[in-house]
């Protein structure tokens, strides 16, 4: 959830074409239409404190890591849109919080990293084994050089 007084409609524009880029999308919504969407969600109370005066709202769709770097990224380029609390995966952050989040690299870069540390002892161990194979190999072409 964001504090956007004061920007303006190209600003905004900015922000949502921004979002849309990273797989989200920026609105602006009524605080009361907002405690309404909210149901019975586990976090409504935290936010509760958070929907006074201008309230907009980031809702990322594909990875949130990306999606909280690009709101801390506009929120330091612009000083008017400030960010209130955010929602990532059911819990409630700080902007201080979310600052972390955004450090963290992006869903593709772990799995890449994950696939990459699997991968690693497999490749390690093909190669030992083909080592072994190339010893013999070795000593057996020296074996016939020297006989010969």
């Amino acid at each position: 959830m964001t504090n956007f007084q004061g920007l303006t409609v190209a600003e905004i524009s900015e922000l949502r074409q921004t979002m849309k880029d990273s797989g989200a999308e920026y609105k602006v919504c009524k605080n009361t239409l907002f405690r309404i969407a909210l149901g019975d969600a586990a976090f409504k109370e935290q936010l509760e404190s958070s929907l006074k005066g201008c309230t907009g709202v980031v809702f990322g769709y594909d990875d949130p890591v990306v999606t909280v770097k690009r709101a801390i990224e506009y929120s330091e380029k612009n000083e008017k849109f400030k960010l209130k609390q955010g929602v990532v995966e059911g819990k409630v952050y700080s902007p201080a919080e979310l600052k972390e989040i955004s450090k963290l690299p992006s869903k593709h870069v772990l799995l890449g990293m994950l696939v990459g540390g699997m991968s690693s002892p497999l490749s390690k161990m093909a190669c030992a084994l083909q080592a072994v194979n190339l010893k013999l190999l070795y000593a057996l072409e020296a074996l016939k050089n020297k006989k010969a």
